[in-house]
C-alpha cells in the first residue's frame, strides 16, 4: 500500500546519494576503480588459462571458471555505478538501467552461494570417492549443474525483480551506493517491511543451509586429508582445501557480521551498512583470483610458464625421466 505522505510519480531515473556526506569521494573513486580493474584483470587471467590449456579441462577448473564469470558480472553492476557516481560525478542511473543492475547484482550474489557449494561437493567427491570420481563427476554434468544453478537463480531473482519493478516509486532518490533490491525498496513508496520477507527467506538458504554444509563438507575432508600416507598428496589437498576456505570465508564473512550485529541489537546507520556492502561487493572477486593463481599448482605452473617462460614438462614425462635417471 502506498505511503500517504507522498504523491506517487512515473520515475524514470534514480539519484544516487549514498555517498554526498563523503569528504574524500574521488579518493575512494579511485580505490574502488583501482580494485575494479584488478578484478578484471585477476578473474580475466583465470579465464583465459583455464580456456586456452586443454589440459585443465576439467570439473574442478570448469567450476573456478564458472565462478570467475560470476565474479566479474557481481563486481561490474556496482562498480560501474559507484566509480560513475564518484569521479565522472554522473548521479543520476535511468529506471531500467537500474532495474536491470540491481537483476544482475543479486543474481550473482546468490549465484556464488551455488558456485561455492559445487565446489565443496567437487573436492569432497574428489576424496572420498577418488577412484570413483572421474566417472561420477564428468565435464558434461558440471555444465548440467553449473546451467541449473544458474536457472534457479535466475527464476529466483526474476520474482524479487519483479516486485520492485511493480511498486510505486514517488522520490527518485536512493539512498544506497548503488541500484540492489533493499535501496529500491526503501525509494519507494510503500511500507518496506513486507517486502524483505521473500529476500530474507532466500538469504537464510546460504547463510543456514549452504555455508554449514559446505563447512562440514571441509570438515569432512580435513578428516579424510589426516589419514593420507601419501605427504606429497596430502600437502596438495591441504593446498587445494585452504584455497577453497578462503574463498568461502571472504564471501560469508561481511554477511555473517552484518547479520549477527543485527542479532544482538547493533543499529548500523546507513553509512555503515553501504561501507559492509561495498566490502563484501568488492574482496570476495578480489581475493578469489588471487587465491587460485597462488595457490592452485596448474594454474600457477601456466602463470610461471607464459610471464618467466619456463617451459613446463608434462607429469607423464616428468615420470619416464625420473624412470631413467633412476
Amino acid at each position: 500500500m502506498a505511503n500517504a505522505n507522498y504523491t506517487v510519480n512515473n520515475v524514470d531515473s534514480f539519484i544516487i546519494t549514498g555517498f554526498d556526506h563523503l569528504q574524500n569521494q574521488k579518493l575512494l573513486g579511485f580505490l574502488i576503480l583501482i580494485t575494479y580493474m584488478l578484478i578484471l584483470l585477476g578473474n580475466g587471467i583465470n579465464l583465459c588459462i583455464i580456456l586456452t590449456d586443454r589440459h585443465l579441462h576439467k570439473p574442478m577448473y570448469i567450476l573456478i571458471c564458472n565462478l570467475a564469470v560470476v565474479d566479474i558480472m557481481y563486481s561490474s553492476t556496482c562498480s560501474t555505478t559507484m566509480i560513475s557516481v564518484l569521479l565522472a560525478e554522473i548521479k543520476t542511473v535511468s529506471y531500467y538501467s537500474c532495474i536491470s543492475r540491481m537483476f544482475l547484482y543479486n543474481l550473482g550474489d546468490f549465484t556464488v552461494c551455488m558456485a561455492l557449494t559445487l565446489m565443496a561437493i567437487d573436492r569432497l567427491l574428489a576424496i572420498r570417492l577418488p577412484l570413483r570420481y572421474h566417472s561420477i563427476v564428468t565435464n558434461t554434468r558440471t555444465f548440467l549443474l553449473i546451467f541449473l544453478t544458474w536457472l534457479v537463480t535466475i527464476t529466483l531473482m526474476g520474482v524479487l525483480t519483479s516486485t520492485a519493478d511493480n511498486l510505486p516509486y514517488c522520490q527518485p532518490v536512493i539512498r544506497y551506493v548503488f541500484c540492489e533490491y533493499a535501496a529500491m525498496i526503501r525509494a519507494a513508496c510503500v511500507n518496506p517491511e513486507p517486502y524483505f520477507f521473500l529476500p530474507s527467506m532466500l538469504s537464510l538458504w546460504p547463510l543456514c543451509g549452504q555455508f554449514p554444509f559446505i563447512l562440514c563438507t571441509y570438515a569432512v575432508l580435513a578428516y579424510n586429508v589426516t589419514k593420507l600416507s601419501n605427504n606429497s598428496s596430502r600437502k596438495q589437498m591441504i593446498n587445494t582445501c585452504l584455497s577453497h576456505l578462503i574463498v568461502l570465508l571472504s564471501f560469508y564473512a561481511p554477511k555473517l557480521v552484518s547479520v549477527l550485529l543485527t542479532r544482538i541489537g547493533v543499529v548500523l546507520n546507513l553509512t555503515e551498512r553501504n561501507a559492509i556492502l561495498i566490502v563484501a561487493s568488492l574482496v570476495p572477486p578480489l581475493i578469489n583470483p588471487t587465491v587460485y593463481c597462488t595457490r592452485t599448482k596448474e594454474i600457477r605452473k601456466r602463470l610461471a610458464h607464459i610471464f618467466l617462460h619456463k617451459k613446463i614438462e608434462p607429469n607423464h614425462l616428468k615420470s619416464i625421466s625420473k624412470a631413467l635417471s633412476s
